[in-house]
């Protein structure tokens, strides 16, 4: 067996499993238990699992382009979702000019936009990184996700969201509650602290709970996709996830060449790029009353076809 099929098989069997057997559990459990879970993840798990890869990451070298490289995903994906919607609707009225298609809809178009731009680079994007590149890598990880997609969702991402939608009064608070993310006060006092020694079982309890919030994390999105039961507007889906999982990457991955990066730290961003839509895009699209048909359906055909662009991603990028 070969070298990338012993390292797939070692990334699929926890992620593939953990999601199963979220999606196993989820349909016996009450229905409230995902929201309980991912509000403990979110306040709790995930804030206490930062501190210990931050302290063992290496953060030498130009980590600050890990954010750069976010906000130009986004912005391309942002900007060749538009550039698609405006040729669909001149398509349509030169064939059809008394059809209305879907993408006509300003919530559609607002869904179709947040799933070409913001990707899942925390609960999915950490365990792959962790996986693929090590420990060592984990920082870059960190940077893109924290810098870089949480501002995007949160900042841009509920500008878009209200753009499109009907329901404006949620800004404010969806704002207030980026800057009050406790990630990202976590990772702010993991980087003050890194040069404190902590004493042993301390250092080990903490590194036991980041590992066991990354499996809960897992399961959880297990349990969200089994409550997805909307399937519809699959073929703007499949040009959304093309733009978000297959063209941002291919050319911003090639593009960071230039920027000086190669080897696994240039995967590592790029694995990022190459996440499926977040589930952000459906937290913004429900409180903003966009078209959640679309955002569903983006969010489960997303997550499992990334386990068959993965191996893409390894062979063009891994070395």
């Amino acid at each position: 067996m070969s070298n990338l099929a012993i390292k797939l098989l070692q990334l699929y069997l926890p992620l593939v499993g953990g999601v199963v057997l979220g999606w196993l559990i989820g349909r016996i459990l009450p229905k409230d238990v995902p929201a309980t879970l991912g509000k403990f993840l979110f306040w709790v798990g995930v804030p206490i699992g930062i501190v210990p890869f931050v302290r063992h990451a290496d953060l030498s070298g130009p980590i600050w382009i890990a954010p750069l490289v976010a906000w130009a995903a986004i912005f391309l994906g942002a900007v060749s979702a538009i550039a698609f919607i405006a040729l669909e609707l001149h398509r349509v009225r030169l064939t059809s000019p008394n059809a209305v298609p879907p993408l006509a809809r300003k919530p559609t178009q607002g869904s179709f936009l947040l799933a070409s731009m913001v990707g899942n680079t925390g609960y999915v994007g950490y365990p792959v990184i962790l996986a693929i590149a090590g420990q060592k890598y984990f920082g870059w990880a960190l940077f893109y996700d924290l810098l870089g997609t949480m501002f995007g969702a949160y900042g841009l991402g509920v500008i878009m969201a209200a753009r499109f939608g009907s329901n404006r009064s949620n800004g404010a608070h969806l704002t207030r509650t980026m800057l009050t993310n406790p990630a990202l006060w976590s990772f702010a006092l993991a980087l003050a602290s890194r040069d404190l020694p902590l004493p042993a079982p301390v250092e080990l309890g903490l590194q036991k709970a980041a590992w066991a919030t990354i499996g809960l994390s897992l399961v959880l999105i297990g349990m969200r996709l089994g409550q997805l039961s909307s399937w519809r507007g699959l073929p703007h889906v499949w040009i959304a996830l093309a733009i978000k999982m297959l063209l941002v990457p291919l050319i911003l991955g090639y593009g960071l060449q230039f920027l000086g990066l190669s080897g696994t730290t240039r995967l590592a961003i790029v694995l990022q790029m190459a996440m499926p839509p977040a589930f952000a895009t459906l937290i913004l699209g429900e409180t903003f009353h966009l078209d959640r048909d679309l955002t569903v359906a983006a969010l489960a055909i997303g997550s499992i076809g990334f386990l068959f662009m993965l191996p893409l991603w390894l062979w063009l990028f891994g070395g």
